[in-house]
């Protein structure tokens, strides 16, 4: 989830705190497991520091360790301990129980969406995303907001509003999740039915938009070539092909250590090369996000005729101010 929904979520299982008849009996306690489930529902994307070092490092290991089974203990421990001993030594055990439920709902929301995390490391440092959540949901976060609006106004005691908060959105989460299977199988059969093959060519992804009709589609082929389009009510509409190129600047490409962080996040990547007068232009893009025709998660190494890399970037960013950012300005 975004970062604002992640902080709204810390106030709400703030309220459902209150169901603790303990921690509703002591406002001092109360208090500090509000401090520590905020802090809780932001700490795996503390991480994001590593933007200060640069985008490949920050690339490849956002959502990646932070988010870890190890670091999730290391996180509720910190964090829970800390806020015990300066706010309410005597409950601790209160504190860590919601620390613990604040960074595990972050953990767990986060693999909804089509960016993912590597939540199971050190088993493996496979990326999962369910694709199911949008990274922001107007109906999670509105319903936040609604929820700690009635509270604030002392509207709505706060252990029965937030009960039924996050009944509502645990049941919003299980529609999600069937509706996505259910259309993913329902786009593979519109495909075929619209004589594209006999049967089923690789795989397809939908990746979910703001709106709950809409969803971006992505036919991963076989041949490692993609079909991009989206689904809406009982339609199908592709809306580009894209493959790889091949080129020993491409090759020669997946040694940089931009190009590297792109390719260890996404598995759905597709390559071409510009040759220039001074030598290459290799741009790599996620196919996955899609946007106004474009593909704004690239990786781009500008090369010598010797495949030696004279500059790179990778990232977000549109063509057009790719190409103002490396200094390219071709026809």
């Amino acid at each position: 989830m975004d970062t604002a929904t992640h902080f709204a979520m810390g106030f709400g299982l703030a309220g459902l705190a209150y169901v603790d008849p303990v921690v509703a009996s002591d406002p001092r306690l109360a208090i500090a497991v509000m401090v520590a489930t905020i802090v809780g529902s932001q700490a795996p994307d503390f991480d994001t520091v590593l933007r200060f070092k640069d985008n490949a490092t920050y690339i490849r290991n956002h959502r990646g360790m932070s988010h870890s089974l190890p670091f999730m203990a290391l996180w509720i421990l910190l964090i829970g301990v800390g806020t015990s001993l300066l706010i309410h030594p005597a409950g601790i055990g209160h504190i860590l129980l919601w620390t613990a439920i604040a960074v595990m709902v972050h953990v767990f929301t986060d693999l909804f969406n089509t960016y993912g995390t590597q939540a199971v490391r050190p088993f493996s440092d496979k990326w999962i995303s369910w694709n199911i959540i949008n990274i922001f949901d107007p109906f999670i976060f509105s319903t936040h907001i609604l929820a700690l609006l009635l509270w604030i106004t002392g509207l709505v005691a706060p252990a029965p509003l937030f009960i039924t908060l996050y009944v509502v959105i645990a049941l919003y989460y299980v529609w999600r999740t069937a509706t996505h299977f259910i259309l993913t199988k329902k786009v593979e059969e519109l495909d075929i039915e619209n004589g594209r093959s006999p049967e089923p060519d690789g795989h397809y992804i939908l990746i979910p938009t703001i709106s709950l009709r809409r969803w971006h589609v992505v036919h991963a082929k076989k041949d490692g070539s993609y079909r991009m389009g989206w689904y809406s009510p009982d339609r199908l509409i592709w809306a580009d092909y894209i493959e790889s190129m091949d080129h020993p600047a491409i090759e020669a490409s997946r040694k940089h250590r931009d190009i590297k962080a792109l390719l260890y996040f996404s598995s759905y990547t597709v390559s071409e090369v510009e040759e220039t007068a001074t030598g290459y232009i290799v741009r790599w893009a996620d196919v996955r996000y899609r946007h106004r025709r474009q593909y704004p998660f690239v990786g781009v190494v500008v090369m010598d005729h010797h495949y030696n890399a004279i500059d790179s970037y990778v990232g977000w960013l549109s063509p057009d101010k790719m190409n103002d950012r490396l200094g390219l300005h071709i026809s």
